[in-house]
């Protein structure tokens, strides 16, 4: 996140000739059409802008972060996971959202209270009282979900500054504090965090990073050093020269309780490395669940599985641990989606300002830094990237990307260098097009827009009706949900259970094909004689992901015009594969691993 040393300038002369490059093919609102024209010329079809309207005060999301103006200290501008969680199993996302504290009121829990907000269907929701019991976890920063027991209900873990917290579900719109109970007391500034089954023996193992080492009754003084000056103007000091934290692996023994094994799995920094946001994904596509982590102002790690209970760090070697000129970047959010439809996972990773937005297409054996060649990489260099997501905002079958943003410093608003580094800052909204990505933010109305200081972001249908919605928890400012209302195109939601532990069945990977007529793009389809192509795209189950958040556990898919799935292949969390064949679109199909046919349903509640 914050200033840094580099090993080379961002701008060499085929990084500068690249931003030079991709900025002319920046849509304006003066040059839209001249891209429309473009687009249409290149064989893929233009279509008007997805739509999102924030629906917060309507839907009843009333909440609002408690920070500090003035952000004196690095641990008052980091906090603000969400979470998209189904706590009653009834088929409709609940909204989670994390509040934090300040150093003034450190010493008082209750100076800030998260919220779980229910939803009642049909656009309402409904803040539970404090006796749901997770209203305050402390200083709280990130949140994942998975369950950690095995019962049928799904569990929230709540990163802290002081001390992260395991809120058990009892199934009754209630949690208890299970934290010392299940031995998943995480001491000091943790930050990510997600639940796998890394070692496929049916239950959930939990991943925390942490951040950097901090005394809240001994703080580095503000502007104090070259470690907190930004451009010659005071700000907070670090990560730069304040000690790191090592990350914590815990293995679930079985029964709900964990053990720390990081040393004895392999999953270790040593070096104390400034975590931030995590994935557990796939990345070389061998069946078995790997492990990476986002580091501010260090390499990033990519922990590969090795098929035997162990891991082995490899960040450098796939590709995916610095900058594509060696530099070290601030990482923050983390994205995992098939940019590309190539039934491949690609890699996201937002950074800070002029360190660029990171897009890694994945090879198999290695990933490539693809940022500048597909779009994103010049259009997020005046930008803090936090909260990350790929998503397919108007289903017409491309994973279009959002970032959210804003700055870690009040006072450069009121220093020169306020216009080209203001504090908050607007949306930035990637829209895929074959392949190739063309930053839209600007046209895409206030929700997009309207420069804000925002931190956590989180991915799901709320409504179940087919469209993906989001919600954005800001540092400073009010919460958002933004409804997605964007013009109708066929969909198919993907609900997956199985037996044991594991029954949302984390870690899963599932590739959709299907026909349509979509024209000509980079995707590894094949047309036939009449003109149609077969499009073959991947997706999978995590927890924890994007900026410290919890999106849907639900995929999604969009599919255009098609009115069906032709072939739906599930790789299960153990390696098993079944296939289903002829889906119609428009539905949400359970696949229940202990049958045999997928079941067509709308969820309870659902409109």
């Amino acid at each position: 996140m914050i200033k840094k040393r580099r090993t080379r300038r961002l701008a060499s002369s085929s990084l500068a000739a690249a931003t030079i490059a991709i900025v002319l093919l920046a849509p304006s609102l003066a040059g839209a059409q001249t891209t429309a024209n473009a687009t249409e010329s290149a064989g893929i079809r233009s279509a008007p802008l997805p739509i999102f309207v924030d629906v917060a005060d309507r839907w009843g999301i009333d909440f609002q972060q408690r920070s500090a103006p003035e952000k004196k200290y690095i641990v008052e501008s980091m906090s603000g996971g969400v979470a998209l969680v189904d706590i009653d199993n009834d088929g409709l996302l609940d909204i989670y959202l994390v509040n934090s504290l300040t150093v003034d009121s450190a010493k008082n829990p209750q100076a800030a209270s998260s919220a779980l907000f229910h939803n009642r269907g049909s656009g309402k929701f409904e803040r539970l009282p404090d006796t749901a019991g997770v209203d305050y976890p402390g200083w709280g920063v990130g949140v994942c979900v998975g369950d950690a027991d095995g019962d049928g209900h799904d569990d929230i873990y709540v990163t802290g500054v002081e001390q992260s917290r395991l809120f058990r579900n009892r199934g009754d719109l209630s949690f208890e504090d299970a934290t010392k109970s299940s031995g998943v007391s995480v001491n000091g500034w943790s930050t990510g965090c997600g639940f796998a089954d890394p070692d496929r023996d049916g239950d959930l193992d939990l991943f925390v990073s942490r951040y950097v080492e901090i005394d809240l009754d001994d703080l580095p003084e503000f502007g104090k050093d070259k470690t907190c000056q930004y451009r010659g103007v005071s700000v907070q000091c670090g990560p730069r020269g304040l000690p790191g934290l090592s990350d914590v692996f815990y293995r679930n023994r079985g029964d709900g309780t964990f053990e720390d094994a990081g040393k004895e799995v392999g999953i270790l920094d040593a070096d104390g490395y400034f975590g931030l946001g995590i994935a557990w994904f796939d990345a070389n596509d061998d069946g078995w669940i790997d492990l990476y982590v986002a580091n501010d102002a260090t390499p990033n790690f990519l922990f590969l599985n090795q098929k035997n209970g162990t891991f082995l760090e490899e960040a450098f070697p796939m590709g995916v641990a610095v900058s594509e000129d060696g530099g070290e970047q601030g990482g923050m959010g983390v994205a995992v989606g098939d940019l590309g439809n190539r039934a491949k996972l690609d890699l996201f990773v937002s950074n800070f300002a002029e360190e660029y937005n990171a897009v890694y297409q994945n090879k198999i054996d290695f990933l490539v830094d693809i940022s500048f060649a597909s779009g994103s990489g010049a259009a997020s260099l005046p930008y803090v990237g936090w909260g990350s997501a790929f998503l397919d905002a108007d289903n017409d079958t491309w994973l279009d990307l959002l970032v959210v943003n804003g700055h870690v410093y009040p006072q450069l608003d009121r220093s020169k260098l306020g216009a080209s580094a203001p504090y908050r800052q607007r949306r930035l909204f990637y829209r895929n097009q074959g392949g190739k990505l063309t930053e839209v933010g600007e046209q895409m109305g206030p929700a997009f827009n309207v420069p804000r200081v925002s931190r956590g972001l989180a991915i799901g249908d709320l409504d179940n009706d087919g469209r993906q919605d989001v919600v954005i928890n800001d540092l400073d400012g009010k919460a958002q949900v933004l409804h997605n209302r964007s013009a109708a195109s066929n969909w198919l939601t993907v609900i997956l259970q199985q037996p044991g532990p594991n029954h949302r069945a984390l870690g899963a990977k599932v590739t959709a094909t299907w026909t349509s007529k979509t024209a000509g793009s980079d995707t590894e389809a094949k047309k036939d004689a009449a003109g149609t192509s077969q499009t073959s795209s991947a997706r999978i189950v995590q927890s924890g992901t994007s900026y410290l958040s919890q999106s849907d556990f639900r995929v999604h898919f969009g599919l255009g015009q098609a009115t069906q799935v032709d072939r739906l292949v599930v790789r299960w969390p153990d390696g098993e594969e079944t296939v289903h064949e002829n889906l119609a679109a428009n539905q949400f199909f359970e696949l229940d691993r202990s049958q045999t046919s997928a079941s067509a349903t709308i969820p309870r509640g659902g409109s």
